[in-house]
């Protein structure tokens, strides 16, 4: 069994370059790590096309269909390529995959949400409240940053979430009889006073400016979380979360 014990070695080199939004978007593919999520995405039949181990990695426990190609690499090249402090032996290069919005269900829309661990905790409580799909708007971050992957928990591989311009998107979804709701800080209607609807897609906005002007526009009704105490606003996440539980049909 071949060791790679070199972070100058072309395969180290090319699993670097996917620790880059532009190198994943050429490659289309991107990198997991752990041995948690590496699980999932086997549980998923995420299309896993390399293995990367150090030696005396178990894959025996790991229920791939297929077992994919495996490198064996030292600890000093699993260091290079690890985003966390003690690199956990697995990491697994997958395909992105490019799956189609439904048009039915519950749905979230987000609109250039910043922050890598908001967006991953958003992905694993949409996954976690049973909805259907996440559409990202332009200039939210990547889904498949090292950090939102992690925070997701594996949850990316259990429900589809896509890029895509949240205007037309919007647009489409309106005219397929969905009801559209965009957060505000304050004003529009608290969200406890919302009638129940098995249909519908909430739209979550910008960490600091919160849902454009031109979606709240497009919403059918503008939603808000009331804060009780001196607090300005809640954390995107939390709000997410507490919208998403909120709205389930009761």
């Amino acid at each position: 069994m071949m060791i790679i014990e070199s972070a100058k070695n072309q395969k180290v080199k090319d699993w670097k370059k996917l620790q880059t939004r532009k190198g994943r978007e050429k490659a289309f593919s991107y990198i997991i790590e752990g041995p948690h999520i590496v699980e999932e995405a086997a549980k998923a039949e995420a299309s896993i096309t390399e293995l990367i181990v150090t030696e005396g990695t178990d894959l025996s426990a790991y229920p791939f269909k297929e077992l994919p190609v495996v490198y064996t690499v030292t600890e000093k090249v699993m260091q290079e390529l690890t985003h966390t402090e003690t690199p956990q032996g697995i990491m697994a290069v997958c395909k992105m995959v490019e799956p189609e919005l439904p048009r039915h269900g519950k749905l979230l829309l987000l609109d250039a949400i910043q922050d890598p661990g908001n967006l991953g905790t958003i992905i694993r409580t949409a996954d976690s409240a049973g909805y259907d799909g996440l559409l990202l708007g332009h200039g939210t971050v990547d889904a498949y940053n090292s950090k939102v992957l992690r925070s997701t928990q594996g949850s990316i591989f259990h429900l589809p979430v896509i890029k895509g311009d949240l205007v037309t998107e919007v647009q489409k979804l309106k005219e397929a009889g969905m009801l559209i709701y965009a957060t505000e800080v304050s004003g529009g209607t608290p969200y406890q006073e919302l009638d129940s609807s098995s249909q519908f897609a909430v739209i979550l906005g910008n960490e600091a400016n919160g849902v454009s002007d031109e979606l709240q526009r497009l919403a059918d009704v503008n939603v808000y979380i009331p804060i009780y105490g001196k607090a300005e606003s809640l954390n995107v996440a939390v709000a997410a979360g507490i919208l998403m539980y909120g709205l389930l049909p009761s």
